[in-house]
């Protein structure tokens, strides 16, 4: 799946909480008491000294009532220009675990010529089947090979899948998916593989699987992966460059990584699974790339390269044009209009722009610029889409539709588009999804595949545009209406125990929940907010407030955030919209994109981040009253949470990484999950398979004494945390660096080291002796 680089969000999410930047008595033991002595006459006794440990004071709320919240509510979310919007279908399915953990859904097709039935390719190796009914609660196995399917990366997994064009008559299927071999060194090898049906269509035999071409690779990231027959009937399969920065296999045509490729499998048998077609780039090759990706001479296969990870691509059903997005590194995603022997310029060429990472080689042929682009204030990772061709849009048609798989965000660009696009946020529409892919059914109709497990659909919405937040900070509702600089009456204050590192800033902050809402307590400890929620952060340097943010949940329960640039007198702050950078003092401050704020405030973690019940089990002085108050008891008392927190005063916070309370591997691990694990998690957007949530042993956390995947920075014997050995570790090493690609948190989404949690992280590690 495409790769988030996401942050991956203020990614070294170092392990405890992550509010975003963008911004979570025994029984003594002991002898039975003795009868005392006879007493006996003598001096009065001294003084009882004083009690070393006294009792703390018993915990009380800091408020008496809740406050009402009339203005300050998250409104209607803005839809810029867009002519379209998304819907859900299939609403009584959802692609998830026992557990509610999503299947992550890549891909859904429907079969030759069968309108009846849709598939669903699910990353951990399924294929689901279910009947083509809005009503329908079911779905079916179609394919089980999760057995062998390498998935436990994040870009791993079974990637792909196409129907024989004569399907079911030709009871043919193929797949592509990452194996549990690694032949190639550090990552699992691809296999493009033919399935076939034992019973007429209803499914596939997993031991009919026939291997077409296994492909080896050296890392566990850039699979590329989906598959589709061509108008001319040949198969196309395109391939990421397995982040081959090393060699350079995009630019290297021995190679097939970072390609599209294109055989014939029609009449095959017995050991030749495919020919060549004539009219490839290079058949006059003798020799197949098809055992291990690679060859002696220019692979047959070839029909396109340059590519570093082509994410999910299509033809146009009028005009055969293949249009694909090809996932960027730096700092931009692209959509490019491929053609036989085109080169897309990777990494040569990132977008229209030269990314500066060396070792591009000898250029094949002229290289072709994409046909849109955007940076990464926008996305993180394209996801290709499709022309539109239905019918039930007129306003649509000709339009070639793709989104971004972190932001949510959906374009439609016209499908004569030249020369580059640069594309802006207002150009498309918040779809507050993760869209793994998109489909296209046999009327022209466009459908959107959300991998946190739920389907979707292209419809026209005739041009019309909520409006959105404010322009000015005082209009929200959400400030005093005297004092710009103070909260409204309605919202209440609330401390993390474990703040989140934001370049040095100090910060304020507050929720404002819709009167007659209340927040839902997880049992995991995670709280869920309300529709209409918003959430309030006050920035700070040199005592100046320079920035407010309002991270609010409108009411179609999709989560975005804005945010707002004080003038110079601090009268009102004004919406900054796609982000900026500016100096502020002696230091570059970075306001967030709407993009950049799901960066930080993902999915997985929850969104709200660092309001969980262990990041407010501690006191605060409430402004409303003056008085100390525990936040977990305060929120008890005033009727907010749901259910109540049975023991408040019982619950532990998470040590603050810059106090004194707690171990040290208390405080690196409290930091570690606020900073880090907002993305370094389960089901989190990094390719990197880490958890560094704090009540994940170390030895769980997929980090300790194993080798990184995402590179070395240049430290030998590298591990991304080497037990006694700050010096060998990539994870403090990252945190350490800035306007650097291996940075961490990612460029952009931070501007300052965070030199005292670098320092708190190296001790950490060099004081371990191993992983337990």
């Amino acid at each position: 799946m495409p790769q988030a680089k996401l942050s991956t969000g203020m990614l070294l999410s170092l392990a405890l909480l992550l509010i975003a930047a963008c911004d979570s008595g025994g029984d003594g033991g002991g002898q039975a008491a003795q009868e005392p002595p006879p007493t006996s006459p003598g001096p009065p006794d001294p003084p009882a000294p004083p009690n070393p440990d006294p009792e703390p004071p018993a915990a009380t709320a800091g408020l008496d009532a809740r406050p009402s919240n009339t203005t300050c509510i998250a409104p209607p979310r803005p839809t810029g220009n867009a002519s379209f919007a998304t819907e859900r279908v299939f609403p009584n399915l959802r692609f998830a675990n026992p557990n509610g953990t999503s299947r992550n859904p890549l891909l859904l097709i429907q079969a030759p010529r069968d309108r009846s039935r849709w598939f669903v390719v699910e990353r951990f190796g399924t294929v689901k089947v279910f009947e083509n009914n809005p009503a329908v609660t079911t779905a079916s196995m179609f394919l089980d090979i999760g057995a062998r399917v390498e998935s436990s990366c994040a870009e791993c997994g079974l990637l792909g899948m196409a129907f024989h064009p004569n399907f079911p008559a030709t009871p043919r299927a193929y797949v592509v998916y990452t194996t549990l071999n690694y032949s190639g060194g550090r990552g699992p090898d691809t296999h493009l593989s033919e399935f076939t049906s034992p019973d007429g269509g209803l499914t596939l035999n997993p031991a009919s699987e026939q291997v077409v071409i296994t492909i080896a690779k050296d890392s566990v990231h850039h699979h590329g992966g989906n598959i589709i027959f061509g108008p001319d009937g040949y198969l196309y399969f395109a391939t990421g460059d397995g982040n081959s920065a090393r060699r350079n296999d995009a630019q290297d045509l021995r190679s097939l990584l970072g390609k599209v490729l294109r055989i014939d499998i029609s009449g095959t048998t017995g050991s030749a699974r495919y020919r060549i077609p004539s009219d490839n780039p290079f058949a006059d090759s003798t020799t197949l790339c098809n055992v291990n990706g690679a060859g002696p001479q220019n692979c047959p296969e070839i029909w396109a390269w340059g590519l570093r990870n082509p994410w999910r691509w299509s033809f146009d059903r009028d005009t055969g044009d293949l249009w694909l997005g090809d996932v960027g590194q730096r700092d931009i995603e692209e959509v490019n209009r491929v053609v036989r022997g085109g080169n897309y310029g990777w990494r040569c060429f990132e977008g229209t722009q030269d990314p500066q990472l060396g070792g591009c080689g000898t250029p094949v042929g002229a290289m072709l610029p994409p046909i849109a682009q955007y940076t990464h204030e926008l996305g993180q990772a394209v996801t290709g889409g499709y022309v539109y061709r239905g019918s039930a849009f007129p306003n649509l048609i000709g339009r070639y539709f793709f989104a971004d798989f972190v932001s949510g965000r959906i374009w439609s660009i016209p499908n004569g588009s030249a020369p580059t696009l640069n594309m802006t946020a207002a150009e498309g529409f918040d779809s507050g999804l993760n869209p793994s892919s998109f489909a296209e059914d046999p009327d022209g109709e466009l459908y959107v595949v959300n991998m946190r497990g739920t389907l979707h659909r292209i419809v026209a919405t005739g041009g019309s545009s909520a409006p959105g937040v404010p322009e000015q900070l005082s209009a929200t509702g959400c400030v005093s209406a005297t004092d710009p600089t103070a909260p409204a009456s309605g919202l209440i204050p609330y401390t993390p125990s474990a703040p989140f590192w934001s370049d040095g800033a100090a910060k304020e902050r507050w929720m404002a929940l819709p009167d007659g809402q209340n927040i839902a307590v997880g049992a995991n400890g995670d709280w869920d907010f309300p529709n209409g929620t918003v959430l309030m952060k006050n920035f700070r340097l040199d005592n100046r407030l320079i920035e407010t943010r309002l991270f609010m949940r409108h009411p179609d329960g999709v989560w975005a955030g804005y945010t707002y640039e004080w003038n110079a007198q601090g009268s009102d702050a004004t919406l900054v919209r796609g982000g900026k950078r500016v100096p502020v003092g002696a230091q570059e401050w970075i306001y967030p994109s709407e993009a950049q704020c799901l960066q930080c405030h993902t999915e997985a973690a929850g969104r709200s981040l660092g309001l969980e019940t262990k990041q407010l089990a501690t006191s605060i002085t409430y402004p409303q009253t003056g008085r100390q108050g525990h936040q977990l008891l305060t929120l008890n008392t005033i009727n907010t949470l749901s259910p109540p927190i049975a023991a408040p005063a019982a619950e532990v916070a998470y040590p603050d990484p810059t106090g004194t309370a707690g171990t040290l591997s208390e405080r690196a691990r409290s930091y570690l999950h606020t900073n880090c694990s907002l993305c370094h998690r389960p089901n989190g957007p990094t390719t990197a398979s880490m958890d560094l949530q704090y009540s994940t042993p170390l030895a769980s956390t997929g980090a300790c004494d194993v080798a990184p995947t995402l590179g070395d920075v240049g430290i030998a014997d590298a591990r991304l945390i080497a037990p006694g050995a700050a010096d060998r570790s990539v994870i403090p090493a990252r945190m350490n660096l800035r306007d650097h690609p291996d940075a961490m948190p990612p460029n952009g989404l931070g501007a300052q080291v965070d030199t005292a949690g670098v320092a708190l992280i190296r001790e950490w590690i060099n004081s371990l002796s191993s992983c337990n």
